[in-house]
């Protein structure tokens, strides 16, 4: 089928895509009209704590999941090959810690924010911080360094392209989901978000399986598929490279990705507050072991279909005709071309991506509207009652949708794939939030001056390497030869040009100042050209590290200032705010030696939570 022949949706299609947006509101004015009506802000925020680990679970996978890994993983594969499927090992250990130590600590101190946590820990100053760095990961605008934003408009952006190839209208889709998403989060609270991320789940893996079913009937079966994706070299191995400047190794996704998936699904305020939405902590660590296998499962849904599409277009080459549009819009233009003629999966299709959209959006305008209250405005205005707080809630959700709704306008297209820009951005501004909190949990002598040092030099280095591999891009990745037989070359490398200057000496005896300064003049430049070479060497640090990169640089700098200053004394530490990380890994080390290191008191005591409007709370065990 010719690319360049535009493809409509049938009668059939558009309906299945309205069943989406209609069931979406459905479940919103379902929880609107049932139970407490979202009358407290308990309810509204936090589902009042009554939610059981499926639901849940599935409400994590898909608030980070969305459109970008739905388009993103494929195109990775179509173009790269399956190195990045071995991120799946960064699954374990991303879902473990968070599982036996995050949940454990943020639970019991019966929080409605993650951010309170750092105000308990350390003071008013360093939650206000942490605050003010989420709200700006989830909303950021454009600047003049980088023409994308990571959150809601990252998803519309995927969607953009799915509209250029079906011929819908961008303004008309756009605002019927963004509305849809912002209306059904104001009015149903957090358990309209997690139910409805159930849904869309469920349609998620239904159109991606629907994909690669047909794919591969189209191709010739598995073992064309299988036979083509090996002579295209698109089955790698395991790349045990230790340069960390190399794109994808099993280095930068086996353990760069643990830093990633603990930012994500440890710290985030998004996926804290589902954990704190559970009825017990038994019930929150549970939905953290449920998410595992659907990550795995939609890791490999996305892995195949772009295995599939490998296959299907090896031997043809669509850039005359599709012009310089990224393998995003391959993947897009591959399901319609696939599912063209059979009416209703097409709709299927556009519904699993935007169902990733929806869920995103949604998550994000739950947290963030969930931050400002108990983070900005509580703290700091004079009491409010329950319905007033309510109401300012909603009014929030209803803001943040509407402003990231406007943004979603302003997005534009950028040289990185749409996957490579979320998980560079998420690692950047992530990052430094992710060791903001290990710096309080783990390190009992840290204290508030350490912590706002730390984070700020976290951000600061990663807003650095970021900025820097922006500025220092020499080239893109270029497009798949039109033969099957395409070996991978150096596309999974950053190349970092090397300039030097050779034959340059510097003779001390008998030179005219002229000749010095000759020479001199040319030394310099060769430092400064070799000084370069260095920065740019380290600007092209592999994305997938620049978590790590981030957090431990919180840590270090963090400790430092803290020593520096005066570490916090044992009976300065809130209890139950610091997890015995060094406790359990010295177990042979005398215990009165641990004690005196650790100075924790151990999760199951009584916590005080000392944050404004909370009273005392006993943990649960």
């Amino acid at each position: 089928m010719d690319p360049s022949v535009q493809k409509h949706f049938t009668v059939v299609d558009y309906v299945i895509f309205a069943l989406l947006l209609v069931a979406s509101m459905a479940i919103g004015l379902y929880y609107a009209l049932s139970g407490g009506r979202q009358r407290t802000t308990q309810e509204f925020l936090l589902a009042d704590r009554s939610m059981s680990c499926l639901p849940i679970s599935l409400s994590l996978i898909a608030s980070f999941q969305s459109a970008v890994a739905i388009v993103g993983v494929p195109a990775e594969v179509f173009v790269h090959g399956t190195q990045y499927w071995f991120i799946g090992c960064a699954y374990i250990l991303g879902l473990l810690i968070p599982a036996h130590v995050f949940i454990p600590v943020l639970y019991r101190l019966r929080l409605s924010s993650a951010y309170q946590y750092l105000e308990l820990r350390f003071s008013k100053t360093v939650r206000i911080c942490g605050t003010l760095t989420f709200i700006f990961q989830m909303v950021r605008v454009n600047v003049d360094f980088m023409d994308y934003v990571f959150g809601t408009q990252t998803v519309l952006h995927v969607t953009v392209l799915f509209l250029s190839v079906t011929g819908f209208e961008l303004w008309g889709t756009v605002l019927a989901t963004g509305l849809v998403c912002t209306l059904y989060t104001t009015i149903g609270g957090l358990k309209a978000v997690i139910w409805t991320d159930v849904f869309q789940t469920v349609v998620m893996f239904a159109g991606q399986l629907a994909v690669i079913v047909v794919g591969v009937q189209q191709t010739g079966g598995v073992s064309e598929v299988w036979n083509k994706v090996w002579e295209g070299n698109r089955i790698s191995g395991l790349n045990l490279n230790p340069d960390p400047t190399e794109r994808h190794t099993f280095w930068t996704l086996g353990v760069g990705g643990v830093f990633l998936m603990l930012s994500l699904y440890g710290v985030n305020q998004a996926q804290v507050q589902r954990y704190l939405s559970a009825r017990t902590e038994k019930e929150a660590v549970r939905s953290c072991y449920m998410v595992f296998p659907s990550l795995q499962l939609a890791l490999a849904l996305g892995c195949v279909m772009g295995l599939v599409m490998f296959a299907r277009y090896c031997g043809e080459d669509h850039s005359g005709k599709l012009g310089n549009s990224s393998g995003d819009a391959m993947v897009i233009y591959f399901v319609m071309d696939m599912l063209q003629g059979l009416p209703g999966l097409p709709g299927l299709f556009i519904a699993c991506l935007f169902s990733g959209a929806l869920s995103t959006i949604s998550s994000a305008f739950n947290s963030l509207a969930t931050v400002t209250m108990e983070d900005l405005i509580k703290p700091h205005c004079p009491p409010m009652t329950e319905a007033r707080a309510t109401m300012v809630s909603k009014a929030l959700a209803l803001s943040y949708g509407l402003l990231c709704l406007a943004m979603a306008f302003l997005s534009h297209l950028m040289a990185d794939s749409v996957l490579q820009v979320a998980l560079k951005i998420l690692g950047m501004v992530g990052g430094p939030i992710l060791g903001v909190f290990c710096l309080g949990m783990f390190f009992p002598w840290s204290n508030s001056i350490g912590a706002v040092a730390g984070l700020a030099a976290g951000l600061v280095v990663a807003f650095w390497v970021g900025i820097g591999s922006i500025v220092t891009r020499t080239s893109s990745v270029s497009s798949l030869s039109s033969k099957c037989q395409n070996v991978l070359m150096s596309h999974n490398t950053t190349s970092v040009p090397v300039r030097s200057i050779t034959n340059v000496t510097i003779r001390c005896e008998s030179l005219s100042i002229t000749n010095t300064l000759f020479y001199c003049r040319h030394f310099i430049i060769f430092l400064f050209f070799s000084a370069t070479s260095g920065l740019k060497r380290f600007y092209s640090l592999s994305y997938m590290w620049y978590s790590g990169f981030s957090c431990i640089t919180v840590i270090v700098i963090g400790l430092i200032i803290s020593f520096l200053t005066g570490p916090m004394k044992e009976e300065d530490v809130a209890p139950g705010t610091v997890f015995p990380l060094l406790g359990k890994l010295l177990w042979f080390v005398p215990e009165r030696v641990r004690k005196r290191l650790c100075c924790v008191t151990p999760l199951g005591h009584t916590v005080r939570n000392t944050t404004k409007g909370n009273p005392f709370y006993k943990s649960q065990k």
